[in-house]
């Protein structure tokens, strides 16, 4: 491996290292309390070469919303080939719920850290907004429509984003109680998947004709 290929292997190690320590800081303490400094002590580097990856603060959670953003929609594509628009609702639910299971402290800055409007703004405006292929909203409101269209809901729900939104957010109530609370003892939890299964189960029967 030659020097110039090393130096960059080692660049794209630090920066994944900033990423994964402000990912964390991000979800435990929300945005506003976290600070280049604080990121910078996890990792033990100078503020310094913090900013020799990152302008600022926005910037980083720019970055991390984009990938994480394009990891969830990795794990819908996935499941696109599955026929069945409702089975593939069902699927999508699932998924979702195995993607929080697995990088909860993704899940919690991309759906349970408030972001600075302008950071939320341009992850909006980005080219992937829209196409299902990189979005996993629209690839929810798009399985949705192909029931509609296929007369496979009941005929007073002609609103995809309706019911996408009602969807999500029955999924991501469970997933957020299992988030913020799935460590109290007060409560007997089952597991996030086979609460989540019951459910997706539930909205599919209840939306469907």
């Amino acid at each position: 491996m030659g020097i110039t290929e090393r130096r960059e292997r080692e660049r794209e190690e630090v920066r994944r290292r900033i990423l994964d320590a402000a990912r964390e800081l991000f979800a435990r303490d929300g945005y506003e309390a976290v600070t280049m400094r604080k990121i910078a002590e996890a990792i033990e580097y100078s503020p310094t070469a913090i900013y020799l990856h990152f302008k600022d603060k926005d910037a980083l959670v720019r970055e991390l919303c984009l990938a994480d953003f394009d990891s969830l929609a990795r794990a819908f594509q996935r499941i696109a080939r599955e026929p069945d628009p409702l089975e593939r609702l069902k699927k999508s639910g699932l998924a979702y719920a195995d993607f929080a299971h697995e990088h909860p402290n993704h899940y919690r800055l991309m759906f349970m850290t408030p972001h600075p409007g302008d950071v939320k703004d341009e992850v909006e405006s980005a080219k992937r907004k829209g196409n299902p292929e990189g979005d996993a909203y629209a690839f929810l409101v798009a399985t949705i429509t192909e029931a509609i269209e296929k007369g496979m809901l009941r005929p007073e729900l002609k609103d995809a984003h309706l019911v996408a939104q009602a969807a999500w957010a029955g999924v991501h109530g469970v997933i957020s109680l299992h988030v913020a609370k799935g460590t109290d003892g007060w409560i007997d939890w089952k597991p996030l998947k086979k609460t989540v299964t019951l459910v997706v189960e539930s909205f599919s029967r209840g939306i469907s004709r």
